[in-house]
């Protein structure tokens, strides 16, 4: 009984080696051909996959860092969920335009939908995710086709865009350059709201407390909700994260993020 005991532990001791062992990393892959020396030291990517699972969904992960600061990483809450996770890096501004941080961000997704097949990933289940900055570029390039369309990607062939407190007007590191203030609010060729349609991939728009939030930034995404729904998008959602501020409403948004990944590819 005691030697049963004591495998048994022992086993129990194995488990969480034996799920990390089913899992692989793959670190700074290139994923752009720019002879840019900037773009080749920032453009570059991470890769964690299972290795046992076929026709997996996959999560390409932007960073935040107001698009001037930041590093590619993976959540601990993304690992070991059935997923294959996609970290990117990209330009940041002052140093690059904001075109050129836009066209990384598609390069990076378009990277993805070409070879994530090597990695046991499905490219019919492709989702773009980020926080803050990494959610104010995906609804960029997720809404306007341009972006991707110049790697032959069509956005629409995304499963879905979960931006985490993203910026739907102009970025105000953006407006900044412009010389305007953060509190000015305004809404050119570089805000998500924009490029509102009704035929875009499905959007799960996650939100920290509104009390809480950066610069207004609930309000924003709600109104960005909110015109989605009026031109007759089909698939939109809104949370306010109550009692987490912008920082911290990742954490529990993690979550959210796998749940609606289930909806999604279940249907």
């Amino acid at each position: 009984m005691r030697q049963t005991i004591i495998t048994i532990f022992v086993l129990l001791l194995m488990l969480p080696a034996i799920t990390m062992a089913q899992y692989k990393q793959e670190n700074d892959i290139p994923y752009t051909e720019s002879s840019d020396a900037y773009a080749q030291e920032r453009c570059k990517l991470d890769v964690y996959y299972p290795t046992e699972l076929k026709d997996v969904p996959v999560v390409v992960w932007f960073h935040g860092g107001g698009i001037e600061g930041g590093s590619k990483h993976i959540d601990p809450q993304l690992k070991n969920s059935g997923l294959v996770v996609v970290a990117a890096n990209y330009r940041l501004l002052p140093k690059a335009p904001i075109d050129d941080i836009l066209d990384d961000a598609a390069a990076a997704v378009a990277w993805t939908y070409k070879n994530i097949g090597k990695y046991n990933g499905s490219r019919r289940k492709i989702f773009v995710a980020g926080h803050s900055a990494g959610g104010y570029l995906l609804d960029m390039i997720g809404l306007d086709k341009r972006w991707l369309a110049k790697y032959g990607v069509d956005a629409d062939s995304l499963a879905g865009l979960i931006p985490f407190s993203g910026q739907c007007i102009t970025h105000y590191n953006v407006r900044k350059q412009q010389g305007i203030h953060p509190l000015q609010a305004t809404i050119d060729q570089y805000a998500p709201l924009t490029y509102i349609r009704p035929d875009a991939p499905p959007i799960v728009i996650i939100s920290g407390d509104r009390e809480l939030e950066l610069f207004g930034r609930y309000e924003e995404q709600a109104y960005f909700w909110r015109m989605l729904k009026l031109v007759g998008h089909k698939d939109v959602t809104l949370y306010e994260m109550q009692g987490y501020d912008h920082g911290s409403m990742a954490q529990p948004a993690y979550y959210i993020l796998k749940q609606h990944i289930k909806r999604l590819t279940s249907k």
